[in-house]
Order: structure tokens, then C-alpha cells, then sequence
């Protein structure tokens, strides 16, 4: 009796203190209020020069959630829709175009086929001039998009440049959807696939929709592809979850300051496929909501991971509503796996000198198991039970591409070689590519490689420590060594530098779908999957614990250790 009086002694002093903190917190924040908006105030009406009050408010509004996490934002009315768009619907009315800049020049860059700029022949490598009459010269990104979304049915007029010809061209905006599921279907072997690129709305039934289609094939294993994928709703991470899982399953937890945040969420329906192996796909572009899918999926034993290391968001947002119909995302909590662990890499609680969140330190990582008893680790993101080297693009490769290199001479191909017999299939031959490197004689190849910057930080430091007398001919031999290697780069590179180009080219005559199949023929992480579905014995391997991180391609710090 005596420990019954004394525990509930003890929590009406928690809830006494409790109160008495939050009526703190409240005057705090009502004090800090009045000083913020009379200082607000008084600057509008006595600076010595014209202030601007919305910018002003806007500043001081983005300064202190700069403090915070870059996930906590303001969106004034303005930018509601954009909003929507990017967290929240896949719909708007459009013409189903995307455009780029080149040169200071506005081009069409890629088109949805099906959609008004299909239909009225609008094409990539256009130059728009005008949209409704107005002149895109000197707009910027979101001053072409307000110019080509409105409401579904009302029109639109463009005017553009093609092959030194000006055309005019008469569309009437659509509904345009852009999928979840950009694709799905069998990809040879058995396998079936599921490229999942966001979590937004209806994202839970399209993947189920993908999965019920391909059952019917009777697949020998299924894979779902989040490389790159940089989530959406928590919601429907669950319900994705819950396709290949029982009923009644905890799949993620989260946990806030707020008790009403702390929240947990189970499967609540039937599952559709529990006995098909899987196979999730991440990279470390695949963030949140996919954390949550490839995490959860782990944990319970029900996939293998296949890739690199994800990105590591391990925090939830929710939107709230503000004065003249402007919102505000904020960050409420963190999420933790059905095994207990947090994937949060960046600790923004406690960010450095210069206002820089570091990931968290490896002493804190700790040690969880999955429903079988695997060693999973919280921090860091979600490690993948098998690890393939990322691909990475070479300093020619990535200078040809922030150069339009590959787009101009896509439209180029297109409009030399009308059709192109298949995607899945289509390489550039050799005879192709060295049309291709032959083009590039007037164009402008200059980069630094990374041995180039190193060699100058050395040149540098080598001249404040009065040394660069000693050196300089070592480092002139060393950078006439780099700028001859530099002129065999096209060749060197050839093998990366046609997939590149080979993606720009398909996607002219097949557009995204066309550009998804044909990189089939390169996916390394695909390859490991369909490979992990022929050998039975090392998919119970991994399932047992003993499997676990194995490396494809070459090994590397980041594929050496769980850090």
C-alpha cells in the first residue's frame, strides 16, 4: 500500500511540474511575441530608408527556422500549390512538358506522352519563346510554371523555335497525373518489378494495383525499387508495408515531445503476397518514407535490402494551418523501425560552430535485432543486407552534362533517325559514339578533375609554406601528366558515357518508360536481385543472420563497416 500511495504521489508531482513547465513555455512564447512584433513594428515605421515588410517578415521567418531542421518550412499562400504538388497530390492541370535552360534559352526538355504537348506535336529541344503571348525571356523557373499550369480545359499558346522555324502551337491543359508507380511489370527471369519514385497520394493502391498484376505471372520473386525515392506520407508507407505482411503487424513507431505525437502504427488489412521472396532496392537518395518501407521490410524479416545505404531521415512532419492561408511544416517527432531503432544520421539538436548538423557519433550507434534475430543498427540510415558499389559519374561525364552535351545531341539523333526499334534493347554502336565524340570538337570539354584540385590545393599550400620553388617542377610534370590523360577521357570513359547518352536518346522515342527499360541492360542492384532469387540457400542465409553485408562490385570505406 505504502509503494501505491508513494507512485501516485510521485506522478501527481510529475503532473504538477508538467503543468507548471507547459504555463512557461506559454508565457515565453506570448513575452517573445510582443517583443518580435513591436520590433517589427518600429523598424517599418522609423528605419531611415524604405523597408519592405513582407521581406523583412519573410527573413526573420526563414532565419529562425534555419536553426532548426531544413525539413521545418514556411509556405506563405503563394507557394501553396507548389506545395501540394511536391508533398501532398500528383495532379495539377498542365500541359505534361518539363523545360530546361540552356544558355539562357528556355527549352522543352521532356514530354508525358499521352498528354496536350504530346498530342499537339510539341517536342524536347524546342525553344519556347512565348507562352499566352508573354515572353519567357528574362523569367525565372517559377514564373514559367505559373505561366503553363491552370485549370484543367482552359487554353494555351505557344509559340516556339524548331530547327530555325518559329511555330505556333494550340493546347488545352489536362488533369496530369503523375504516377507513384512510374513502372511496373516483369523484367525477365520471373521477376517482377515495381519502381516506386514518391509516397504521395493513392501511392499504397497503385503498388498494390502493381503487385495484384504481377501475381498473375506467378513471379519467382518480387522487386521494389526505391533508389532515389525521397518519401512522402507516413501513411502510405504503411499501407505498402502491409501488401506483403499479416495483419496486426507494428511497422513503425513515432515518437514526439508532444504525447500526442507519440503514435504507432500496425497493418490493419489482409496482405496480398506473404510468401513471394522480395527484394527492396535503396540507395542513398532514399529517404523517409522509404526508410520506413525498406526499414520496416527488414526488420520483420520479409525482404532483403539490396544497394547502398539510405539516406538516413528518421524525423516526421505535419502541416499546420496559419493566418491568410499560408501553412507551416514542422518536425514533431522521430520514427523507430519495429525493432526499436531510429535511422536519424544528422543530429540537428546539437549542430556545430558554424551552424552545421553532424551526423551522429558512432559510439551512439546501438544494436537492435530483427523478428529473427538479425543484427540490425539504429543511426545512419538503413544498411542494406547486400551492398552494391554506387555507381559514380566520371568529371567528363558530368561536365558534358551540366553542358546540355547529351541533350543537344539526343535531338540531333531523333531527328537524323526517326525510329528506333526497342528500348530494352537499344545501344549506341561504336560507329554512333564516334559521331557522337566527333560532335564535340567546337564544344567546350573544359573540367577539373579531382586531381586537378587536389594538385592546385597542393600548388597553394606548397607557396605558403615558400616551398613552391622546390616543387615546381614536380608539380608541372604532374599537371602535364593529368591535361595529356585528360585527352583520352572520351575513351577511356566510353562505356559510362554512352549509358548516358544512350538514356537521353531512348527517351525521345519511348519517353520515361522507354529510359526505365532500356537501363535495365546496367542495373547492377537489378542483376544482384534476380541473381539473390536463384539461389535459395543464400536467401535463408541472410534471413538467418548469417549473410549479411555482403559487397558486390569493389569494396570501399563506405561498404567496409556499418558507420
Amino acid at each position: 500500500m505504502k509503494k501505491l500511495k508513494y507512485g501516485l504521489l510521485a506522478a501527481g508531482v510529475g503532473v504538477a511540474a508538467l503543468s507548471f513547465s507547459f504555463k512557461e513555455d506559454l508565457f515565453l512564447v506570448s513575452k517573445n511575441l510582443d517583443i518580435f512584433a513591436s520590433l517589427y513594428k518600429e523598424i517599418n515605421i522609423n528605419y531611415v530608408d524604405d523597408t519592405n515588410a513582407p521581406k523583412l517578415m519573410r527573413t526573420g521567418i526563414d532565419a529562425m527556422l534555419d536553426s532548426l531542421d531544413p525539413y521545418t518550412e514556411y509556405v506563405p499562400e503563394s507557394e501553396i500549390e507548389d506545395y501540394k504538388l511536391k508533398y501532398v497530390s500528383t495532379q495539377y492541370g498542365g500541359i505534361g512538358a518539363s523545360t530546361v535552360f540552356i544558355d539562357g534559352k528556355l527549352f522543352i526538355n521532356d514530354i508525358s506522352e499521352g498528354y496536350p504537348a504530346y498530342k499537339s506535336e510539341v517536342k524536347p529541344g524546342d525553344q519556347l519563346v512565348s507562352i499566352n503571348g508573354i515572353a519567357v525571356k528574362g523569367k525565372d523557373r517559377a514564373e514559367i510554371s505559373q505561366l503553363l499550369r491552370g485549370p484543367k480545359g482552359t487554353p494555351v499558346d505557344l509559340v516556339v523555335i524548331r530547327d530555325g522555324k518559329e511555330l505556333s502551337k494550340k493546347l488545352t491543359r489536362e488533369e496530369i497525373k503523375q504516377p507513384n508507380v512510374s513502372y511496373s511489370g516483369m523484367v525477365g527471369d520471373g521477376i517482377g518489378y515495381i519502381k516506386l519514385d514518391k509516397f504521395l497520394e493513392n501511392s499504397g493502391q497503385e503498388v498494390k494495383d502493381a503487385l495484384l498484376a504481377i501475381q498473375k505471372e506467378n513471379p519467382k520473386g518480387v522487386v521494389l525499387d526505391l533508389r532515389n525515392n525521397g518519401g512522402g506520407i507516413l501513411q502510405e508507407a504503411v499501407k505498402i508495408v502491409n501488401l506483403f505482411v499479416n495483419k496486426d503487424q507494428l511497422i513503425v513507431t513515432q515518437k514526439g515531445k508532444n504525447a500526442e505525437k507519440t503514435l504507432s502504427y500496425k497493418t490493419l488489412f489482409a496482405p496480398v503476397s506473404t510468401s513471394v521472396p522480395l527484394v527492396v532496392l535503396v540507395n542513398g537518395n532514399s529517404a523517409s518514407a522509404s526508410e520506413i518501407v525498406a526499414g520496416s521490410l527488414q526488420d520483420l524479416d520479409r525482404a532483403i535490402v539490396i544497394g547502398q545505404r539510405s539516406y538516413g531521415k528518421g524525423l516526421v512532419q505535419q502541416t499546420f494551418n496559419l493566418p491568410y492561408n499560408s501553412l507551416v511544416k514542422v518536425t514533431v517527432a522521430k520514427y523507430y523501425t519495429p525493432s526499436g531503432r531510429c535511422i536519424q544520421k544528422l543530429d540537428y539538436a546539437h549542430k556545430n560552430a558554424d551552424g552545421v548538423a553532424e551526423r551522429f557519433a558512432d559510439s551512439t550507434m546501438v544494436m537492435y535485432q530483427t523478428k529473427a534475430g538479425r543484427n540490425v543498427y539504429s543511426g545512419n540510415g538503413v544498411y542494406p543486407d547486400i551492398v552494391v558499389d554506387a555507381a559514380k559519374l566520371s568529371p567528363i561525364t558530368i561536365s558534358m552534362l551540366n553542358k546540355n552535351l547529351f541533350f543537344n545531341y539526343a535531338n540531333l539523333y531523333k531527328k537524323e533517325k526517326p525510329t528506333l526499334a526497342a528500348a530494352k534493347t537499344f545501344q549506341l554502336s561504336d560507329a554512333d559514339y564516334a559521331a557522337f565524340s566527333g560532335s564535340l570538337a567546337d564544344k567546350d570539354l573544359t573540367y577539373l578533375s579531382r586531381t586537378e584540385r587536389l594538385l592546385s590545393d597542393l600548388r597553394a599550400e606548397a607557396e605558403k609554406e615558400n616551398k613552391s620553388a622546390e616543387v615546381k617542377t614536380d608539380l608541372e610534370n604532374l599537371k602535364y601528366k593529368l591535361t595529356s590523360s585528360k585527352k583520352t577521357d572520351l575513351a577511356t570513359h566510353k562505356a559510362e558515357i554512352k549509358r548516358v547518352l544512350e538514356t537521353q536518346i531512348v527517351s525521345r522515342y519511348f519517353y520515361e518508360k522507354g529510359r526505365i527499360e532500356q537501363s535495365f541492360q546496367y542495373d547492377k542492384e537489378l542483376a544482384a536481385a534476380k541473381n539473390l532469387f536463384t539461389n535459395q540457400s543464400q536467401i535463408l542465409a541472410i534471413l538467418k543472420g548469417d549473410g549479411n553485408y555482403k559487397v558486390i562490385g569493389k569494396p570501399s570505406k563506405a561498404t567496409a563497416s556499418i558507420n
